[in-house]
């Protein structure tokens, strides 16, 4: 079977395919990569950016701590979070909330639901922070969501010392590491496949999150590394 690998946050295919070949000993450079990847069919999917807006009551808007400033020197130490949609072969909406590390931008944790709350966007609190345990006083940037500026959102990282940061409203540059990874998520795998049941889609974005992107798909901003290998060099 070829897999076909596209490429990520404005960087080539090609560029992306070298860096997986290069831990198993193929060293090429990326000329010669490309002229395989033309050879044998391979192409970069370009991603198709859609503008996103969310309404509600907001109980409390956060300061943007960030400021697109993502660059973070330890792990554990500011999180990222936010909601997509994902679909069913029939239709039906599935709403997947996640959590990355911006240190290494792993997936620190994934929850799929039928409805988008902020009791789903809590549960994913609890895996991340049962997995993770990270120190108090950890930052969580989302945007300005009903979900994250709800009373029983806010109420919970309180308790938890959690220190809620948002983006400002209509700006998803400020959240820029959880849009890439959607974008990827999206392009690289639920946008390829058809599913049936909810169940078969849920397995599958887990298993993409927690296994390919994690410990195997060479990400940019780790120099080439998936994310577990930069979160140990």
């Amino acid at each position: 079977m070829v897999e076909i690998y596209h490429g990520a946050n404005g960087v080539p295919g090609y560029r992306m395919m070298r860096d997986l070949l290069t831990p198993h000993g193929f060293l090429y450079c990326t000329a010669t990569i490309y002229k395989y990847m033309l050879e044998l069919g391979l192409r970069s999917i370009v991603r198709r950016k859609k503008p996103r807006g969310k309404s509600g009551h907001a109980h409390k808007i956060f300061p943007n701590l960030l400021n697109q400033n993502f660059y973070v020197d330890q792990p554990n130490k500011i999180w990222c979070t936010d909601f997509t949609y994902l679909y069913l072969a029939d239709g039906t909406t599935r709403y997947k909330c996640t959590i990355i590390d911006l240190y290494d931008r792993s997936v620190l944790a994934s929850l799929n639901g039928s409805q988008i709350t902020a009791s789903l966007a809590i549960e994913t609190l609890k895996i991340a922070m049962k997995r993770h345990r990270p120190r108090r006083g950890v930052i969580l940037h989302s945007d300005q969501g009903s979900q994250f500026t709800s009373k029983e959102f806010n109420e919970f990282c309180s308790n938890a010392w959690i220190q809620q940061s948002m983006s400002r409203a209509g700006s998803p540059y400020d959240n820029a590491p959880m849009e890439r990874y959607y974008n990827t998520l999206k392009n690289e795998h639920t946008n390829l496949f058809l599913f049936k049941t909810k169940e078969d889609l849920d397995v599958s974005v887990s298993d993409f999150a927690y296994g390919w992107y994690n410990h195997v798909r060479p990400h940019t901003y780790n120099g080439g590394l998936p994310p577990s290998a930069a979160r140990v060099a």
